[in-house]
């Protein structure tokens, strides 16, 4: 895919929703943290559902530990694998206290050295907490990648490489919401919505559902 049309799909997704963001409720960098840990294999309305109910009790990492093992399986253990995600993230708020001052790190080095939080974690975090241009590639965001001929790759490291190179600058910094969105809602995994897709005529995948 040339350049010229990579420029004209991100204009389009642009033209489609141009303010694009995440659709985890958050009120800070700490609750997106906890949020974004919580998604892991889980959808964003599951883990919105749990966290209204835990961030009115625990808007801090200090507050979060008071809640203990048992109080805050409570309020997410209708998430799966919510009792590692329990550990992870008090084991997380016990480092943010201890060696960040309570303050949600903003290096992708020592966010993941957070328990519960790889590569993909801290770059929704970079993004959309720090504004950082950076890309978080999930399941949506490889399969678009891949399938439109965006930026194909073997694996997610891989695809994410390609995406920093192939995401012309000025559409850097929304390109991680407009792909996950377009993946989540148009490029589906088994059933594409090709015939209302914006870019269905930049779209380079050979077999279309139209």
């Amino acid at each position: 895919m040339n350049a010229a049309k990579r420029h004209e799909i991100f204009a389009c997704l642009k033209a489609v929703n141009p303010h694009p963001t995440t659709e985890l409720i958050y009120r800070s960098s700490f609750e997106l943290l906890i949020a974004v840990i919580l998604s892991a294999q889980a959808t964003d309305r599951s883990v919105n559902l749990a966290t209204r109910k835990l961030f009115p009790q625990a808007d801090t990492p200090e507050k979060m530990l008071g809640l203990g093992e048992i109080g805050l399986v409570d309020c997410i253990k209708s998430i799966g694998l919510y009792k590692t995600k329990a550990k992870n993230i008090l084991a997380t708020c016990q480092r943010l206290i201890e060696h960040h001052q309570s303050a949600v790190p903003r290096t992708r080095e020592l966010l993941e050295k957070l328990p519960g939080v790889g590569r993909k974690t801290a770059n929704v975090v970079l993004n959309t907490a720090f504004g950082e241009p950076t890309i978080a590639v999930d399941t949506h965001i490889f399969r678009v990648a891949n399938r439109t001929g965006l930026a194909p790759g073997k694996n997610v490291l891989e695809v994410e490489l390609k995406l920093l190179k192939a995401v012309p600058k000025e559409f850097r910094l929304d390109a991680h919401h407009w792909l996950i969105l377009h993946g989540r809602y148009v490029c589906k995994a088994r059933k594409p919505e090709c015939a209302g897709c914006k870019i269905n005529h930049l779209c380079e995948y050979p077999n279309k559902n139209i």
